[in-house]
């Protein structure tokens, strides 16, 4: 059993919050993408929280630097989870799980650009990483030849808590869950849906079976 994380790529958060409203019932963490938190900052985040209180809200900054101090900015914002990048240094990481243990909260390893991501993911979680993102980026999804099956076989083969993001949908989903992963992470699958809601049960049911 995976729980399903929604990624949520729009830029407005009124509409995020509209789309979190359709899917709240059928997913674990709601996460704010990366152009969401560029475009509404760190009120986005608050906004989410308040209108979902029960639910994990991700923050997806991507940190890169300051690892502590970015992560502190989420945490008071209401994140539950801030992303850091795997590419980034061990100090990067180690400072946002400083942050994440004196708010009681958790930190997620992305490895996005990472060429090893079998290898940082064992290494973030010594750092104390929550959890590590197996992710492929939009632009790699996009190079010829891309299939999250490249994913699904790191996860089975990193032995730590992992997530897979990178072209999660009703085809994919009971391989990903199969893999062993904590996190099941589902983007453009929901969010460009015809019907949201149904796509996010749909998911949530292989993703529990």
């Amino acid at each position: 059993m995976a729980k399903l994380q929604v990624a949520i790529d729009l830029l407005n958060i009124d509409d995020a919050i509209a789309l979190a409203t359709k899917v709240a019932p059928y997913i674990d963490i709601i996460e704010l993408g990366t152009p969401l938190i560029k475009s509404e900052g760190l009120a986005g985040i608050r906004k989410m929280k308040d209108a979902f209180p029960d639910k994990l809200v991700l923050a997806d900054f991507k940190t890169a630097d300051a690892g502590e101090l970015e992560a502190n900015m989420a945490f008071g914002a209401g994140a539950d989870y801030i992303t850091v990048l795997g590419a980034t240094g061990d100090s990067t990481i180690a400072g946002a799980v400083k942050a994440a243990k004196a708010h009681g909260k958790g930190v997620v390893v992305d490895t996005i650009g990472v060429k090893d991501r079998v290898k940082r993911a064992q290494e973030a979680i010594a750092l104390g990483a929550e959890f590590v993102e197996l992710h492929a980026g939009l632009d790699e999804q996009a190079e010829d030849g891309y299939s999250i099956q490249v994913l699904i076989d790191e996860a089975t083969r990193a032995g730590v808590a992992v997530s897979i993001a990178g072209g999660v949908n009703l085809s994919s989903i009971t391989a990903v869950k199969n893999s062993g992963v904590t996190v099941a992470v589902a983007g453009a699958a929901i969010y460009g849906a015809e019907d949201p809601a149904k796509a996010a049960k749909e998911l949530q049911e292989l993703a529990m079976a």
